[in-house]
């Protein structure tokens, strides 16, 4: 079972096609502040109810949103007793990562660096 989980957390390339899958999913707001959610919870991740306390979210549309997520390879679900626990699929957040930059300053090394808030503030 743990290599299982090992193999399906296991970075892929991503074509075009799944990148946007992974795209869209993020391009809603109760999706985007649940997989931020999982991001800060680390690996340990969270049960569903817990997600649903933090964020205000019915549990119906919380269900939607992590099947969603979980289609785009963005959270893996996990069965501990009663409860599913959910977390961030790191790999597949790095895939996307990776497949958003791979040409990132025409195969230079980046020089890219964190914004400066008082840059990007109104």
């Amino acid at each position: 079972m743990e290599n299982e989980k090992s193999i399906a957390n296991q970075a892929t390339p991503l074509t075009s096609a799944s990148a946007i899958v992974a795209l869209a999913a993020l391009a809603q707001e109760s999706r985007l502040a649940v997989f931020r959610l999982l991001v800060q919870a680390g690996p340990e991740g969270m049960a569903a109810t817990k997600i649903a306390e933090a964020l205000a979210i019915a549990p119906s549309s919380l269900s939607f949103h992590l099947k969603e997520l979980a289609h785009a390879n963005l959270v893996t679900a996990n069965k501990a007793g009663r409860s599913i626990i959910y977390a961030a699929n790191y790999a597949g957040m790095n895939g996307l990562l990776a497949f958003l930059t791979e040409n990132c300053c025409a195969g230079a090394p980046c020089c890219v660096s964190e914004p400066n808030v008082k840059d990007i503030t109104p």
